[in-house]
């Protein structure tokens, strides 16, 4: 695995994800060493693209579900088969062991498959790696598209001067160009609108205060970091206007798996008459899990609690953890779901599936009058 050189902000915030010039390795901006360092790592073997996205050197639902695409290209390149009915057999091996990387997030598990069925549709080796280069060219530059168009939707809910909290990081960083979440943010940036951001810290791995912060400050947005239970004071205070925040799940009754601490959040949003909006891409929704009981949770290290970021742990080594990476938010207390097709209303088991019945037909999804 070879770092590479500091990048430039506009390469940063736009190519953080990428095949190499040759299209034998991706290359990531690793986020584990965010905001002190900008590091990009190289990323050849199954094991340094399984590691990058369990240690989350490339995390956000989007930049996964990108980030397995051009790995799984990558490692078909690596395949040695005399037939295509073996490569697949092999193809699917390593799709396999990326998808167990991590469960939650239905975007890894949506792009493997969206290249083991265009590489499956294929009749010969050399027809399976161009297309598998293709597929996996075209869910990045689908994911650019469809970050703009939540960035419109999500925009129209929000008016110049307000205040927004967010909750974990779902900008450039988790996705492509503006991102979801964050998105509207930066593209009201580009219109000249002003907000003041209110960025959880996001324990324990602290993606609000590393990334979102980060990217917002960048930027010139005006943020303002705060600890997670600090998100009730300024709600109280009357400083947020809406609570904008990414997701890794959506089930088909409109419950969202998000970055552990979401669905705190959302309560007290709803006790403060503050409307609450999920920001994600179709790809995030599987309409195969009825509800978020049946959102499988990540559990993580215990010591990312206990000693993470500090210089000495701060619990004795016999101290147990609950160290759940998600927890789902209740549909009921979600105000919209904004996705690039527009912008899904309850009852969720309606306006979801009217979603999809749009991409399928290939409709634009242009307009603003919500689903």
């Amino acid at each position: 695995m070879r770092k590479e050189a500091n990048p430039t902000m506009n390469e940063y915030l736009s190519d953080h994800v990428h095949l190499t010039d040759d299209g034998t390795a991706v290359v990531i901006l690793d986020q584990t060493q965010l905001p002190c360092r900008t590091e990009y790592l190289t990323l050849r073997t199954a094991q340094e693209m399984f590691d990058a996205i369990r240690l989350l050197q490339v995390r956000g639902a989007p930049a996964i579900g990108i980030c397995a695409a051009y790995d799984l290209y990558v490692l078909a390149q690596q395949v040695s088969s005399d037939t295509p009915e073996a490569f697949l057999t092999q193809l699917r091996q390593q799709a396999d062991y990326l998808a167990s990387s991590r469960p939650t997030a239905v975007n890894l598990s949506w792009a493997l498959n969206r290249m083991l069925d265009i590489a499956a549709a294929q009749t010969s080796i050399a027809d399976m790696l161009s297309a598998l280069h293709r597929e996996c060219i075209a869910i990045h530059e689908e994911d650019i598209a469809m970050c703009r168009a939540i960035s419109e939707y999500g925009l129209t809910l929000i008016k110049d001067g307000d205040g927004i909290l967010t909750h974990c990081n779902a900008g450039p960083l988790a996705t492509s160009r503006y991102g979801t979440a964050l998105g509207p943010l930066f593209l009201g940036k580009e219109r000249g609108m002003h907000f003041h951001v209110f960025s959880d810290e996001t324990r324990p791995l602290l993606q609000g205060a590393r990334l979102t912060s980060y990217e917002l400050s960048r930027a010139g947005i005006d943020v303002t970091l705060i600890c997670d239970n600090m998100a009730s004071l300024v709600m109280k205070n009357g400083w947020i206007q809406a609570c904008f925040v990414g997701c890794d799940r959506v089930a088909a009754n409109g419950d969202t798996a998000n970055k552990i601490g979401t669905s705190g959040v959302a309560i007290l949003a709803r006790h403060y008459g503050i409307p609450f909006y999920v920001l994600g891409p179709t790809s995030t929704i599987d309409l195969s899990c009825a509800t978020g009981a049946d959102i499988p949770i990540e559990q993580r290290d215990p010591e990312e609690i206990k000693q993470k970021f500090y210089a000495e742990p701060m619990a004795l080594p016999e101290v147990k953890c609950y160290n759940p990476a998600f927890d789902v938010t209740d549909q009921s207390l979600i105000s919209g779901i904004v996705t690039e097709y527009g912008i899904c209303r309850a009852p969720y088991t309606e306006s979801l599936r009217t979603v999809f019945a749009q991409k399928t037909a290939g409709q634009s999804g242009e307009g603003r009058n919500p689903l």
